[in-house]
């Protein structure tokens, strides 16, 4: 105890003998303390609440009331197991009631109320001195690791993604020496077969041989097609319109939509701010998204496109009648080759959340099954974007 604590100690234990001006004195200077304390604990960044032995909240800090969502008057009359039910069980609280003795708890904890995120939980007792009213009590100090855990889990898809870049462009290496092999001697067999006196039988060599140059060939654009997708490359920014790269997607698949029967209703509330973007990543982020639906709706449908914006995001919302998604499906949805379609090659969202990822945008997807899916593609505006440029120029000191 500092001798600062332990001269006030001695003051209150004379207490009943000081006048009312000394009274006044003491009482303001408790208050002037109090008030510091206050701040010092709300400028805190982590959460710090004081449980007592029946779970009741005594005190609680700013950063508490934001993490957990507490309201001003849950303090003194609200249980912290309505925030964090398992606390109750680390604790070894009495399932019937009664208190639970303060023990030293550390946990990591996923909340979704009133954000989804994710806390480092550090429970701590607090005794009180033998001589004291006061009973024993504990103090939670809450870490928010949310943007922590997102950080290492990009890094750990960024390393993942790069592996298999590796992985397919070595495939297609080893694909690719044969296939120009095969396509070099098909056209020395073409102009052998042109040599001779003709007949059906050379033509039908002739058309053969023609056949499996063309499916070479094909073959050679996807594996191109494909490396392309997979090739990490740096976004090239520049001021584009969201709405226009939609409406040039829209317009490559108006024949394709046509033929399968399917509507699309775009949905405009406001004029769309321009961002900061790559306009041919985006517009791969669109073409995966809008071709999703359409394959899910092989026997005609609708798919509503609308837009709306905040102050820091612009929103893209895709929702389709379509076949939706199984619960187990969608959380398998970014891994890398998981496709449920004949001819996927489960690369297509994986590469979606990595363009948005190097964006600063995030994407979202809600899907029933027999009801449709719902994704949602959040982009920042273009002053958050040059924030987020300039805040990684800056210079390490």
């Amino acid at each position: 105890m500092s001798l600062r604590g332990s001269h006030l100690e001695r003051i209150l234990g004379k207490v009943e003998d000081l006048d009312s001006l000394n009274l006044s004195i003491l009482i303001q200077r408790l208050a002037r303390e109090r008030q510091l304390l206050e701040t010092v604990f709300n400028i805190i960044q982590e959460g710090i609440l004081v449980v007592n032995c029946n779970g009741l909240i005594e005190y609680a800090n700013s950063a508490a009331h934001r993490l957990l969502g507490i309201a001003e008057d849950n303090v003194g009359n609200v249980e912290i197991w309505k925030f964090i039910p398992d606390l109750a069980r680390w604790l070894n609280f009495p399932k019937q009631g009664g208190q639970v003795k303060p023990a030293v708890v550390s946990r990591e904890v996923e909340i979704t109320y009133p954000e989804h995120r994710h806390l480092r939980l550090y429970s701590v007792p607090i005794e009180s001195p033998e001589d004291a009213s006061l009973e024993d009590c504990f103090a939670l100090i809450l870490s928010d690791t949310t943007e922590d855990r997102l950080s290492t889990e990009e890094r750990i898809e960024s390393e993942r993604f790069s592996s298999i870049f590796m992985l397919a462009a070595g495939v297609a290496h080893e694909i690719g020496n044969p296939l120009n092999s095969m396509n070099i001697n098909l056209q020395l067999m073409a102009r052998e077969l042109k040599k001779l006196e003709p007949s059906s039988a050379v033509k039908n060599l002739m058309d053969s041989v023609d056949v499996c140059s063309s499916e070479i060939q094909r073959l050679d654009g996807i594996i191109s097609h494909f490396l392309e997708a997979l090739r990490p490359r740096p976004p090239d920014f520049t001021d584009v319109q969201l709405i226009s790269i939609l409406e040039d997607v829209l317009t490559f698949h108006d024949q394709e939509l046509k033929n399968l029967g399917i509507q699309v209703d775009v949905e405009l509330k406001e004029v769309l701010p321009v961002i900061l973007a790559d306009y041919n990543q985006i517009k791969e982020v669109f073409f995966n998204v809008l071709k999703n639906s359409m394959e899910a709706m092989d026997q005609g449908g609708r798919i509503k496109i609308s837009a709306y914006c905040d102050d820091a995001y612009i929103y893209i919302q895709m929702a389709d009648t379509g076949v939706g998604i199984e619960q187990d499906e969608l959380s398998k949805i970014f891994q890398p080759f998981y496709t449920t379609k004949k001819e996927g090659h489960g690369l297509g969202m994986l590469l979606v959340q990595r363009i948005l990822r190097e964006h600063g945008g995030q994407m979202g997807i809600d899907s029933q099954p027999g009801m449709g899916t719902v994704v949602t593609l959040q982009f920042p505006q273009k002053h958050r974007r040059v924030r987020m440029l300039e805040d990684r120029s800056q210079p390490l000191e």
